[in-house]
């Protein structure tokens, strides 16, 4: 708010030279000065919409507070429309709803407010004078005099008897005086950072008309539905969010900037604790948050067991720079079935396996560079392959190996070893060299895939490694009655 000693040109104003019936009575009783102020505003801000000139000037003038717009200017014919078709035809405006300029001189009145209107076309004030041909009716009529100020454009309104505070309310209901941080704008509208400690604000052309106390963001509808346009009533508020859910929907699920898409997702992960914002609410919402998240950033989306019983995968995921986006076990198994916005698959925990495993490489340990204690273990190689009667070449096997990384299993733990029939070898982690059993355990498990045939999980594999494990006891008994 300004403060403009020149915004008042000349104050003092001729006497009227004829009076128009305004056919207010008692109307609006319970609107607060600032409600009239608010009137006053909009139709400042959608006469510089209109007509592309200078913005309004809002200002304090010694004990009167001045709005002036640098328009085309009122005339006193305005005052015989309750709705404006010019306004109407306007996508930028926010007064072509309610009655504006009427009802806020209906309000002052009754709040003791003085109201002076001047413009090229001529100065206007109110007064409560006997309707014509009823005496003992009294309406509030407007009093017309000739121009001030004839050779300046807009209107300038002087009130006098409104308070600062009812001003910085009146401003408080706009969009453009509210300070809100704009993140991202949209063909429907604008979303927009909710103020600190305070609710989320719904805006409507830049009009406020309802709060929201648990929204994660403000939002501004640049596109109406009829359904909005209709639930727009003659006091701008208290709007019920059925008429604008669908709006604050299409507004979001245009968005593609983080700045929008991190708060979502960081809002989603308090789904356990009931702490999760509104527009959560909504499935196609928190699909499109993950949808951005995912093309800005590197993300693994999981669920809550996953993060706590997903096993090395989960770490690999988060070494290799990936950030964790725990998500409701609803939305994660939709996820996998998605796109970022650049057409590239989401990854959940299964995804992100398999991408490892595809681009996964040994790090095959040489004998020489085993310590003396896996050297020794490595050593029953053969002793084992004799016991299992096992004949390497036979069923597939060149090599046996030793590897410090091993593959991730459907579970997304690393596996102890594996039988690859292309490559024709063994390979066995490292790590399994610690202990004899754990070694022949796991050698014997990967000469029987090989021997065999068959794959984990299938009960032919458990037939034919419980029948080797028969074989191997055989032997060891036999060998024991002939010692």
């Amino acid at each position: 708010m300004d403060e403009d000693p020149n915004a008042g040109g000349r104050e003092i104003m001729d006497e009227p030279v004829g009076y128009f019936d305004l056919n207010i009575e008692e109307v609006l009783e319970h609107w607060p000065t600032s409600f009239a102020v608010r009137e006053l505003i909009a139709n400042a801000l959608d006469e510089q919409a209109i007509t592309g000139t200078a913005a309004p000037v809002i200002s304090k003038d010694g004990d009167a507070w001045v709005i002036r717009d640098f328009g085309r200017g009122v005339r006193y014919q305005h005052l015989t429309q309750n709705e404006n078709p010019e306004k109407r035809r306007h996508d930028d405006v926010i007064g072509q709803f309610g009655m504006g300029l009427k009802d806020a001189l209906a309000v002052f009145h009754r709040r003791g407010v003085e109201v002076m209107i001047s413009s090229p076309y001529g100065d206007l004030s109110t007064s409560l004078r006997a309707k014509e041909g009823f005496p003992d009716i009294r309406t509030l009529h407007a009093g017309v005099a000739p121009p001030t100020r004839p050779d300046e454009p807009g209107t300038m309104i002087r009130l006098r008897g409104v308070t600062d505070d009812e001003v910085a309310a009146a401003q408080r209901y706009f969009l453009r005086y509210s300070g809100d941080r704009l993140l991202e704008q949209t063909r429907y509208g604008q979303v927009l950072a909710r103020p600190d400690g305070q609710p989320a604000n719904i805006y409507v052309k830049g009009l406020l008309v309802a709060q929201e106390e648990n929204f994660l963001f403000s939002y501004n509808i640049t596109s109406l539905t009829q359904n909005l346009r209709q639930a727009l009533n003659r006091e701008r508020s208290n709007v019920g969010r059925g008429a604008y859910t669908d709006r604050v929907q299409a507004i979001l699920k245009q968005c593609g900037s983080a700045d929008v898409a991190r708060p979502l997702a960081a809002d989603l992960e308090n789904y356990r604790t009931g702490g999760m914002h509104d527009e959560l609410a909504w499935t196609e919402i928190k699909l499109h948050a993950c949808r951005v998240l995912a093309s800005h950033e590197q993300v693994v989306f999981v669920t809550a067991g996953q993060l706590a019983f997903g096993g090395p995968q989960v770490e690999y995921a988060q070494e290799e720079g990936y950030r964790l986006v725990l998500v409701p076990d609803d939305l994660a198994s939709k996820i996998s079935k998605l796109q970022d916005l650049e057409g590239r698959p989401m990854l959940d925990l299964d995804a992100y396996r398999e991408v490892w495993n595809d681009s996964f490489s040994f790090q095959f340990v040489d004998p020489a560079d085993l310590t003396p204690a896996e050297s020794k273990v490595y050593g029953l190689t053969e002793l084992i392959i004799d016991a299992a009667g096992a004949e390497p070449a036979r069923i597939g096997v060149d090599e046996i190996l030793i590897s410090e990384t091993m593959r991730l299993s459907e579970s997304g733990r690393t596996i102890y070893g594996l039988y690859d029939p292309v490559e024709r070898r063994i390979v066995i982690r490292r790590d399994r060299l610690a202990t004899p059993a754990d070694y022949c355990g796991d050698l014997l498990h990967e000469l029987t895939h090989a021997s065999s045939g068959y794959t984990d999980g299938t009960l032919d594999f458990e037939e034919a490694l419980t029948e080797q494990l028969g074989m191997i006891m055989a032997e060891l008994f036999k060998a024991g009655r002939e010692v």
